[in-house]
């Protein structure tokens, strides 16, 4: 086994990363970043990565990115820097490939970097699989093998790493479509693949579970779920193909990559963002329906954004419905939240019932 003893270590942030996902904007590329901004969406990147160099010792050494790609989050920690590239005004997906470049220049021992799988891509563009990178998640689609589960496992990681506790492996960088994606069309691709540390806490690609049985486990799922709902309450359906079943079940209309709000049998606010959700929700009788992400686990914080901390607190946990095929829980052992809210993610932790079937449940282990 090959250990790296890294002296050095490369650090950016995307600043924009995430923007989308209260918004129901299903990411920040291209032009979506515009939209969200307009929608009244706020910069969640910063926060995140703050919460995983919290965790990193004082004697770490970080060159970086000028300001928000940054400078500014390790100054805030008073982590010690040196600035190797300066960003134009508006920062851009090129800012993130020079300054990888450069990271490789100075032999930065670890890449880490702060967004989704858009900036993962420019990450892979610019290293490949030379330097071993890591992810702190703050993106809105993370289908890559390259990211951490949770900010502070980030900072687990980078330590182990540091501390000479890991190797490195191979991991896979997917990203979607977001044009298709919008329009709920999943269409993913493997771009390549970069180095991690081969250290737990990051997790594993999403994975797709295919076949007969498990499409008549979700109709059994979505059949019981029908069959038992309440006239008055409003049913909040996360996105997925599990929870989809759900609405087909009804004959309604379901964004597949949205969140949408069904009373008495009928759809009435489709592919809603946060901000929907919080007025039209308001003193009402509530249930939460939601779905995990295949092998990665998370219920909260991977493409479901829109149901936020905020949202989820006023809801109650106790009104939060799990649910998942046998097929896809055989490939996801546990379950994991990364909200964004840490309290809410302790709250979570524990065994939580998850639906599995026709009246059938199933406690699995969250956190």
């Amino acid at each position: 086994m090959n250990i790296i003893r890294p002296v050095l270590l490369g650090f950016v942030i995307n600043p924009i990363a995430g923007m989308g996902g209260s918004v129901a904007l299903k990411g920040t590329d291209g032009d979506a970043y515009g939209i969200a901004r307009s929608k009244g969406a706020v910069p969640l990147a910063r926060g995140r990565a703050l919460r995983a160099l919290a965790r990193l010792d004082k004697s770490v050494r970080f060159i970086t990115a000028s300001g928000e790609m940054g400078s500014g989050a390790l100054s805030d920690l008073g982590l010690d820097h040196q600035v190797v590239w300066e960003t134009s005004e508006e920062s851009a997906a090129e800012d993130t490939r020079q300054a990888c470049r450069r990271f490789m220049e100075e032999e930065a021992a670890l890449i880490v970097f702060c967004g989704g799988d858009g900036t993962a891509r420019d990450v892979l563009d610019a290293v490949g699989d030379r330097t071993p990178v890591l992810g702190i998640p703050s993106g809105v689609k993370m289908h890559s093998a390259v990211f951490a589960n949770t900010p502070e496992e980030a900072g687990d990681a980078v330590m182990g790493f540091v501390n000479e506790e890991a190797s490195t492996r191979l991991a896979e960088v997917m990203d979607v479509d977001e044009d298709a994606f919008r329009k709920g069309e999943l269409r993913a691709r493997l771009y390549g693949y970069m180095r991690v540390p081969d250290i737990g806490g990051i997790q594993p690609s999403k994975g797709a579970v295919f076949g007969t049985s498990d499409e008549e486990q979700k109709e059994a799922i979505a059949d019981f779920i029908v069959e038992n709902m309440e006239p008055g309450v409003l049913y909040v359906l996360g996105p997925g193909t599990t929870t989809k079943a759900v609405a087909d079940r009804m004959k309604q209309p379901k964004t597949l990559l949205g969140v949408d709000v069904y009373l008495d049998g009928k759809a009435v606010l489709s592919d809603a963002s946060e901000a929907d959700l919080l007025s039209f929700l308001k003193d009402r009788r509530i249930e939460v329906i939601v779905t995990p992400i295949g092998r990665q686990g998370f219920i909260f914080g991977r493409g479901n954004q829109q149901l936020s901390p905020k949202l989820v607190s006023t809801v109650g946990v106790e009104n939060v419905l799990v649910i998942a095929t046998p097929t896809k829980l055989a490939e996801t052992p546990f379950l994991r939240s990364d909200s964004g809210d840490a309290v809410l993610d302790r709250r979570l932790c524990g065994f939580r019932k998850v639906l599995i079937g026709y009246d059938q449940y199933r406690m699995v282990r969250c956190g």
